[in-house]
């Protein structure tokens, strides 16, 4: 098995959560801000840390110790201090991905065996999701966030004040091992699986970063986090992360606000953006006049930075793109690109503690399936089959099911998804390569490649566009002329209004798969009887 050089010494993260919580607090002071909210709402670590023990008091009553509590609220001050209010007190928030439909919402409610839900009447008003709510009451007991402050009892107001002076006296101590958070695939290929990460994966994949990049993520910076706490992304290195860095973080409750989101970031004063490539070209293309002038960093995960993307935030703002990697089963971050040394198409060097092995895998030269194992990588999952037990990994071993090569300098390349390529004439054919070639051609518009059955050939490729105007003709005349394989050209391409995505800003490939397949289907002349 191959590993990363650097070491990382484990012992660092042997702490839970909230302990690490506690620990900034001391090391940066308690007056100190950490949260600024969209409704500008600003929290410093005592009023954090008293919100907690108070909350926490008061939801404590709704499942056991170690029994899981669903957390359906967007990215804000009230998830983040739902998520340490359920930690102080030994319980596990269960994060809910409210835009994943009511079967995969059920599905994950079974799998946590999750009997209450924290959520917020403004919320679910503004949202609009009080069909799901009202979809899901037979199942959970919903707890709104409004109706907990209203009726907060003495005893948990003292319980707050008494933890904030004297925090050994109230809170729990669940062990480092001990589950901390459970996230949600987003169940395309089936029911969603729980992910259940320990306080020891979330606290080590802190440190991890923070030692990685410690010339950006210093005290001095404002973090702006647009991304769902629902998605681990959002969740560790958009609010945990600066939290535990003493670094403060502007919360903001959907990265879908394309106009409002530049404008946020210039009142805030924000220096980082957490964002995807498909958010931050919406960013900058909605960016007006001076908006995006302070902010210093844009780091990105999720999915692949195009080049059209760098071009476009080179030429409209002097932001530097620092692009990573990773996947929720490993806290999430694998690798990143460092500052002094960023290397566009690929996402750095793994983080210290990241031990790689790569299995070969047919018809893909210098790449393989990437496993992985560390101190940030998960208990194990979840499944619907088997509620509330943890599958342990084998060896502690974890299948990414992407293909990642390495380049001349040890930085990782993300291939692609293994379930995402195309057998033609022998050969694997990177749908993601399909896509960067088309938004070469067409990079004012997004596009997403399917790969369906065929008759003949046994695979073809299908391309999406949001480009009413997209040739094929034309795609193939820039594959010929830049060395790419003619293997990429699509045997189709179909217009659509939009390319669908999940709550996380990554494309939705199942419903590509869908779209793609019903249009190639209309297409098909239905054989007479």
């Amino acid at each position: 098995m191959g590993s990363n050089s650097s070491t990382f010494e484990k012992s660092r993260a042997e702490m839970n959560v909230f302990e690490a919580l506690l620990k900034a607090r001391s090391k940066f002071g308690g007056k100190r801000e950490v949260i600024l909210d969209a409704d500008d709402r600003v929290l410093t670590y005592d009023e954090l840390v008293l919100a907690s023990f108070a909350l926490g008091s008061a939801l404590k009553q709704s499942a056991g110790s170690g029994k899981s509590v669903g957390v359906m609220l967007p990215t804000g001050a009230g998830s983040i201090i739902s998520f340490f209010a359920l930690s102080a007190y030994g319980r596990v928030p269960a994060m809910l991905n409210f835009t994943s439909g009511i079967r995969n919402l059920r599905g994950a409610i079974r799998a946590g065996q999750i009997t209450h839900v924290v959520t917020a009447h403004k919320f679910i008003e503004l949202a609009e999701l009080g069909g799901l709510v009202e979809a899901l009451q037979d199942d959970v007991t919903f707890i709104y966030l409004e109706d907990v402050r209203e009726n907060l009892k003495p005893v948990d107001k003292i319980r707050g004040a008494i933890g904030t002076v004297a925090p050994w006296l109230i809170r729990s101590k669940p062990s480092p091992d001990a589950t901390c958070v459970i996230l949600f695939t987003s169940g395309t290929e089936g029911d969603p699986k729980g992910v259940a990460l320990s306080h020891t994966n979330i606290v080590s994949n802190v440190q991890q970063v923070v030692a990685h990049v410690s010339d950006i993520l210093t005290p001095d910076q404002i973090i702006f986090n647009p991304l769902p706490t629902f998605h681990c992304f959002g969740l560790t290195a958009g609010a945990i992360l600066p939290i535990l860095s003493g670094i403060k973080t502007v919360l903001y409750p959907s990265p879908l606000h394309v106009k409002e989101i530049p404008k946020r970031i210039a009142e805030t004063g924000a220096t980082i953006l957490f964002a995807t490539d498909t958010f931050i070209s919406q960013y900058v293309r909605a960016s007006g006049g001076d908006d995006l002038k302070g902010l210093q960093y844009a780091v990105c995960g999720a999915e692949r930075v195009k080049d059209e993307t760098r071009q476009l935030v080179s030429r409209v703002s002097g932001v530097v793109i620092i692009e990573g990697y990773g996947v929720t089963e490993a806290s999430p971050v694998v690798a990143v690109n460092q500052p002094a040394r960023n290397r566009p198409g690929t996402v750095g060097t793994p983080l210290a503690g990241v031990e790689l092995d790569f299995r070969p895998v047919e018809g893909i030269r210098d790449a393989g399936c990437l496993l992985i194992r560390g101190p940030n990588i998960m208990k194990g999952y979840i499944l619907g089959e088997e509620p509330g037990r943890v599958q342990p990994l084998k060896d502690g071993w974890h299948d990414t099911g992407d293909v990642v090569g390495k380049d001349e300098e040890g930085c990782l390349v993300v291939k692609g998804r293994i379930k995402r390529f195309a057998k033609l004439g022998g050969e694997m054919v990177s749908l993601t390569v399909v896509e960067n070639c088309a938004s070469a051609v067409w990079p004012d518009h997004n596009h997403a490649a399917a790969v369906l059955p065929d008759k003949r050939k046994g695979e073809q490729i299908i391309l999406l566009s949001t480009n009413p105007n997209a040739d094929r003709a034309d795609m193939s005349h820039w594959i010929q002329n830049h060395g790419v394989t003619e293997l990429s050209i699509p045997r189709r391409i179909f217009y659509v209004e939009e390319i669908p995505l999940l709550g996380s800003g990554k494309m939705d490939i199942g419903s590509v798969q869908r779209i793609a397949a019903d249009l190639l289907r209309k297409l098909t002349p239905t054989p007479s009887m």
